[in-house]
């Protein structure tokens, strides 16, 4: 009977333990099995979290189509409308747009009769129906050859995004902060070069230049580059864009703001033009002039508003500039143009339902040097590089209208000629 009760008390033992046993495995198998969940809910979440901006939203910065980047990250604070996304996946945006990318009759109000015919002909063919305005300039002059939809073009202008990291990069390298292989730091081991900086328009190094410039420099410098001023001169109907006298605050983002895509600034195409016109004739800032008969081209007189000391600092830029054209925010101009180099800047933001592309260039030609400005207003459509798409189409449709090939001194009224001053 004692061993009998021994054997039942070992069975009893052992049953309890492994019952015990069972428990546990289960007990840890639906643990693992709450924390896989969780981690796939988490994982779902943060691709879908929203940072709303309290008064508008507002997505910054050039898009590239096809790019893939790592997780975005939302500082603390921050008010930036985007999604975050997993390495490996695109880029999302969930703003959304009420403005139309597309319009009709935009040239219906246009003066045209002392405009380049073959040039604003190839214009409004790269144009299309884009919801935007296209202006080409003589940069050996400052006479607007063609300027389509001028009542956009005229406008009080908007935002200038990212081309405002033309005029930032400018004024650090006269105030001899950077030259264009200068690693600038941007947090622990990553440092940025001017030149790729420029070429991929990083938001984060022309942040820092701002800190480093501080206002009053960066206001200075913008000035004397004529934004915050009428470009043109005597042209009637032009406004004038904004450039403020008081720094965006810190809790939006201060100077560095102001410099990495220019929120708080107003400019207009005109403005643009003519700085991006100083950089490919060496320095001169000119007096836009948009001539409204044959009689004012024959009488065209160029008015220099002033002399920019910037000659020694545009090999520094050109490296960026031509680098966004070969492989960075611009590289979308080469699946229409590949004939001559072309350097530039892109430029894309929103405010308010509206999104903004911008890209600002120069064409080294045979003919000379030409520069455009294409300006795009719109929804999701509209951004930077489609902004270079359709200026890399106007290259193109002068090309194939021979408009680049040298002419003699008997056609010297026509148009283009002018720009050969340039070389």
């Amino acid at each position: 009977m004692g061993r009998s009760f021994t054997c039942r008390t070992v069975r009893f033992i052992c049953l309890v333990l492994a019952l015990g046993w069972m428990l546990s495995a289960a007990a840890e198998a639906a643990t693992r099995t709450s924390v896989v969940a969780h981690r796939a809910s988490s994982r779902k979440t943060s691709t879908t979290t929203l940072v709303k901006r309290k008064s508008s939203s507002r997505s910054h910065g050039d898009v590239v189509s096809g790019v893939r980047v790592s997780a975005t990250r939302i500082r603390r604070g921050s008010s930036r409308a985007v999604r975050v996304v997993r390495k490996g996946r695109r880029a999302r945006f969930t703003e959304r747009f009420t403005a139309s990318s597309f319009a009709e009759n935009l040239t219906s109000s246009d003066v045209t009769a002392g405009e380049d015919p073959v040039v604003r002909a190839a214009a409004i063919e790269a144009l299309g129906n884009m919801n935007g305005t296209a202006v080409a300039i003589d940069p050996s002059s400052g006479r607007i050859l063609a300027m389509v939809n001028q009542k956009l073009a005229l406008s009080s202008g908007a935002e200038p995004c990212s081309t405002i990291k033309l005029a930032v990069s400018l004024a650090a390298l006269d105030e001899g902060i950077i030259n264009k292989d200068t690693p600038v730091n941007l947090g622990g081991h990553y440092t940025m070069t001017l030149t790729k900086a420029l070429a991929l328009s990083i938001n984060p190094y022309f942040e820092q230049l701002g800190r480093m410039l501080g206002f009053e420099r960066v206001k200075h410098y913008a000035n004397q580059f004529g934004l915050g001023e009428l470009a043109g001169y005597n042209i009637e109907g032009e406004q004038l864009g904004v450039y403020p006298d008081q720094p965006l605050p810190e809790s939006k983002g201060g100077v560095g703001r102001m410099c990495s895509f220019g929120e708080s600034i107003s400019m207009t195409p005109l403005q643009l033009g003519a700085l991006t016109s100083a950089i490919a004739n060496g320095g001169t800032l000119y007096y836009l002039q948009h001539p409204e008969s044959q009689e004012e081209v024959a009488n065209f007189t160029p008015k220099v508003k002033r002399i920019l000391d910037i000659a020694p600092l545009i090999p520094e830029m050109r490296d960026g500039m031509m680098g966004a054209v070969d492989y960075g925010t611009a590289r979308s101009l080469k699946v229409n143009f590949r004939e001559f180099p072309v350097l530039g800047k892109t430029g894309t933001c929103s405010n308010n339902g509206t999104r903004f592309g911008w890209f600002a260039s120069y064409a080294e030609t045979p003919a000379g040097r030409i520069v455009t400005v294409f300006f795009l207003e719109g929804g999701r459509p509209t951004f930077g590089p489609k902004a270079a798409e359709l200026t890399g189409m106007f290259y193109r449709g002068l090309a194939q209208r021979n408009y680049f090939q040298p002419r003699g001194p008997q056609v010297a009224d026509a148009g283009f000629a002018t720009v050969r001053a340039a070389n």
